[in-house]
């Protein structure tokens, strides 16, 4: 399966610094760059330039040969994508773990890179702080109830209720029930610009 090669340098650069136990912030200090910015970078949430990118990689020891190799490999051109559900990779943004993602899909169309997940929000679950993603941002409510806060505005989605919008807007998911909730979020990523 061909995925996005961007998210999946970021989703290497995460699995690399953690199974050598290093933090956000020792691999900041090495690198000389920010625990946020590695944590944006992680989180698909900011595309690194290349300088930060190369210092990243040689900061944590690997090879870069050896870490653009296993991205290449995994490339491939068939027309028809399909994924079982047993392949999703799951993972945290944050290390928030009342929203569990679930990466369905990651691809390039017509230009634009999008992810495609599902995220289930923990009964109760909600961030402390907005977020902003660079990106717009397409859910679908497949099961419960969400509170999004988006700017000021407040929308409240009931299952089979759809939502889109700029991600880069300050917003904040909340699932205010006492039960899960399963959502099925497209992000396609936009220039700053």
């Amino acid at each position: 399966m061909q995925e996005d090669i961007l998210l999946q340098i970021s989703s290497r650069l995460r699995e690399t610094r953690k199974s050598q136990g290093i933090t956000l912030q020792e691999l900041a200090n090495r690198a000389e760059v920010s625990k946020a910015l590695i944590s944006q970078i992680e989180n698909n949430r900011t595309i690194p330039s290349l300088l930060v990118l190369i210092n990243l990689i040689r900061s944590l020891g690997v090879d870069l040969n050896v870490f653009f190799e296993e991205l290449a490999n995994g490339a491939g051109n068939s027309r028809v994508l399909l994924r079982r559900s047993d392949e999703y990779q799951t993972f945290y943004k944050e290390d928030v773990r009342e929203f569990a993602y679930r990466r369905i899909l990651t691809k390039t169309v017509g230009g634009v890179p999008m992810d495609v997940v599902l995220l289930e929000l923990q009964p109760r679950a909600r961030r402390n702080k907005p977020i902003k993603t660079e990106a717009f941002e397409f859910k679908f409510l497949i099961r419960g109830e969400v509170e999004y806060i988006i700017g000021d505005e407040v929308h409240h989605l009931r299952e089979g209720d759809s939502l889109f919008f700029d991600g880069r807007i300050p917003h904040r998911p909340a699932n205010l029930t006492d039960s899960d909730a399963l959502m099925l979020v497209f992000y396609f990523f936009v220039d700053k610009a």
